[in-house]
């Protein structure tokens, strides 16, 4: 599944282990965080978290740039 950053417009690949998944994607590129919400494949929400409001890295999915 791709979504894009609320931030930046990049498109983040969070896989399909994440199809059905509520929590936290981090953008690789601007470091925005995003809190999402999908159901079986499909974007059913997606917010962009202001930053005195980011919780903890951990728990986070975050892709690593292979060319960083």
């Amino acid at each position: 599944m791709k979504i894009n950053c609320l931030s930046c417009g990049h498109t983040i690949d969070i896989g399909d282990a994440y199809d059905t998944y509520k929590g936290s994607v981090r953008c690789f590129v601007c470091r925005a965080l995003l809190e999402i919400r999908t159901v079986d494949g499909a974007l059913k929400s997606a917010n962009l978290l202001p930053a005195d409001q980011h919780p903890p890295a951990e728990g986070t999915i975050e892709r690593i740039s292979d060319t960083g």
